[in-house]
């Protein structure tokens, strides 16, 4: 029986290698790579020979023939990504899952992710945490999602496109509340950047759009979320009504700095408009 490799890379800097990846990168008689350029950019620059061949979700079933008859021959195989720690939204799953089926040894050779590197620097709670990945692309589906995700405590980190990102930035205050955020963008490269702050604060930062790699951390529910006294809240929406403002108005801006739900505020505003002015 041979033994399947699952070989974290580096994110961006290619210092960022531990020596036993280098070893079993060596070693390996068959490697799988995501894409076979960027992990030529690793092994050319630690003088690795090996030849890389593609596995991806186009080619996944027949790489996992190929792969489980080399590990039948009792050969090493390494499957690695395009960076970071391979099956983290990333291909591969299928491949771990049936090299374990059919009894061969399957090892983890930990290293880089973006996950835990963002996670680490965000300065939020870092006890308890659930990683969400990519949104769903379609809107019923990630409000679902989100909505699910509303009353957990645990801080939430997400992997996002960074033409997407503020737009992800403004749903996740309206449906989660405006809670404390962290951006991290292009972590451990040239142009690393951590931003923090509110989730509408960062939707507003990055408004213009951003380039790289997006990592987002986000506080869990009732960690730090904004309280506001009922008093100051009444104050507040009795002071946009008498300046004009209507119902909709009132909620769809105060919620991302209350972080209440707007359906919420859009309720207290109808209460309190009741009389002459009238503010539907």
């Amino acid at each position: 029986m041979g033994t399947l490799f699952v070989v974290a890379t580096p994110i961006g800097n290619l210092e960022d290698v531990t020596l036993r990846a280098l070893r079993v990168l060596r070693e390996a008689d068959l490697l799988l790579a995501e894409d076979t350029r960027e992990v030529r950019k690793l092994l050319d620059r630690h003088g690795i020979a090996a030849r890389p061949v593609s596995l991806h979700a186009h080619n996944e079933a027949r790489r996992q023939s190929e792969a489980l008859a080399a590990l039948e021959a009792g050969r090493k195989v390494a499957l690695v990504s395009d960076a970071g720690t391979p099956l983290v939204s990333d291909p591969g799953e299928r491949l771990v899952a049936a090299a374990v089926a059919a009894g061969h040894g399957v090892e983890a050779v930990p290293g880089a992710s973006a996950v835990l590197a963002a996670l680490v620097v965000a300065g939020l709670p870092t006890e308890r945490f659930t990683f969400v990945g990519f949104l769903p692309r379609r809107a019923a589906e990630r409000a679902r999602l989100l909505a699910r995700l509303r009353d957990a405590r645990e801080t939430l980190v997400f992997f996002e496109s960074p033409r997407r990102l503020a737009a992800t930035l403004r749903e996740l205050a309206e449906r989660l509340g405006d809670r404390r955020a962290a951006v991290a963008r292009e972590l451990t490269k040239h142009f690393e950047e951590v931003a923090r702050g509110r989730l509408h604060e960062l939707a507003e930062r990055f408004a213009e759009g951003v380039r790289g790699e997006v990592t987002l951390v986000v506080e869990g529910g009732g960690e730090g979320e904004a309280v506001v006294a009922e008093e100051d809240l009444d104050a507040e929406i009795r002071a946009r009504i008498a300046a004009g403002g209507r119902a909709r108005e009132i909620a769809a801006a105060l919620a991302p700095a209350t972080g209440l739900p707007k359906r919420a505020i859009y309720a207290r505003a109808l209460a309190l408009a009741r009389g002459p002015r009238g503010c539907a």
